[in-house]
């Protein structure tokens, strides 16, 4: 069973995954090119995701794209949890209904209807299965989660949605401001005024809490919007950068490289539907 690991670089090659982990508060925001799908078996985990806080029940299976910067924040069991992880050139080709599939990468966090005997069983196998050195068997785990997803897909489009929790900290509003307006021209002094804050003291209240600069925070969230307009359009590179809230086409590739280790316009071709 794992701890989440701090050290671990972002927008890592995982590929497809399924590990047992142990809940802990994560130290600062997470975000990977995965479709990532939890399951808890007893309790609930608390995210910070999209500037709210979202709680996840046990026995409902969440799933999110986590280019969005989430962070578990609070947990109230300590009973490990799965996680799966679903590159997302993988997750394009399975099929879902376009509406739901949108919803993930418009930065919701969905989950369905509690299956709770039969998910666990499920994940059990599948975590065993994708540990094995058995094509065979990682092949079959591939196709049971393909099809497990498209039952979740029919179940949030029957209407389950995820419960959030509207008691914000300080600093969860400057995240949330940040998530609401990151594709405006923000500037630190912006944000603080937003929530009633000094600049200087939100600076320090915000790294403090999240482990990460207000800026980084606006540069994350705008990355996860260009990632997803390449990935759902055709729209130039440079209609891009400015719909994602970047000010000039340099800075965005700039951007863009440093955080996915490629160009946007490599990353388009690789994973667009």
């Amino acid at each position: 069973m794992k701890q989440f690991d701090t050290s671990r670089p972002e927008f890592s090659p995982y590929g497809f995954t399924c590990e047992v982990w142990t809940p802990a508060r994560m130290p600062r925001p997470d975000r990977h090119n995965e479709v990532e799908l939890n399951l808890l078996t007893s309790g609930s985990l608390t995210y910070l995701f999209g500037g709210q806080r979202t709680t996840i029940e046990a026995g409902s299976l969440a799933i999110f794209w986590a280019a969005i910067p989430h962070q578990i924040v609070d947990f109230d069991s300590k009973s490990p949890y799965f996680v799966l992880t679903l590159p997302l050139s993988d997750f394009l080709q399975i099929g879902l209904d376009r509406k739901v599939m949108n919803r993930i990468l418009d930065g919701e966090l969905l989950h369905s209807k509690p299956h709770a005997e039969t998910d666990i069983l499920s994940f059990q196998q599948w975590e065993f299965d994708l540990r094995n050195s058995d094509a065979a068997l990682r092949h079959a785990a591939s196709m049971e989660v393909q099809a497990r997803l498209l039952r979740f897909a029919r179940g949030v489009s029957e209407g389950v949605t995820v419960r959030s929790s509207a008691d914000l900290s300080r600093a969860d509003k400057l995240a949330c401001y940040i998530a609401q307006n990151y594709q405006k021209a923000l500037t630190i002094q912006a944000v603080a005024d937003a929530v009633n804050l000094n600049a200087n003291y939100a600076s320090g209240l915000f790294r403090n809490t999240f482990g990460t600069t207000i800026t980084s925070f606006i540069v994350q969230h705008r990355i996860s919007h260009a990632q997803r307009l390449l990935v759902t359009t055709r729209d130039a590179i440079l209609d891009v950068a400015l719909a994602s809230g970047f000010q000039s086409l340099s800075r965005f590739n700039e951007a863009f490289k440093k955080a996915c280790g490629c160009s946007p316009r490599e990353y388009r071709n690789v994973h667009q539907i």
